[in-house]
């Protein structure tokens, strides 16, 4: 019979910081430019979203004509900007995706790994 290494598939681990350590890092340089660059794209993005919506909802209620608009045989064009609200929705989601693993999680694991030390 063999013993079993109980470190052997485990996570790997760092060190637990105190709450100053967070206090310090929150205000670092890195963790302000991390911060930056995550409302430089989500306050925008959450604008315009917002207003692509609510000139729908707008159109809808206000402009009910307009959005009757046949387009293609019984399609009109208030079906194709309703499905347009869930296009938009998954190309912000995929462009947040792509730009959080460019910009944002780079420099989250170097705060992280400052913070919290090299993974043992």
């Amino acid at each position: 019979m063999t013993t079993v290494d109980l470190t052997e598939g485990a996570p790997p681990q760092r060190r637990a910081p105190d709450a100053q350590a967070f206090v310090d890092m929150q205000a670092s340089p890195e963790f302000q430019e991390l911060r930056h660059r995550l409302r430089s794209f989500v306050f925008p993005m959450t604008a315009f979203f917002l207003t692509w919506y609510a000139t729908y909802v707008l159109l809808a209620t206000y402009a009910p004509d307009f959005m009757a608009i046949k387009v293609i045989g019984n399609i009109n064009l208030g079906i194709i900007l309703g499905l347009g609200q869930f296009a938009t929705t998954f190309a912000i989601t995929a462009l947040y995706v792509k730009f959080a693993n460019r910009e944002l999680d780079p420099r989250a694991g170097a705060i992280r790994e400052e913070l919290e030390g090299p993974v043992k």
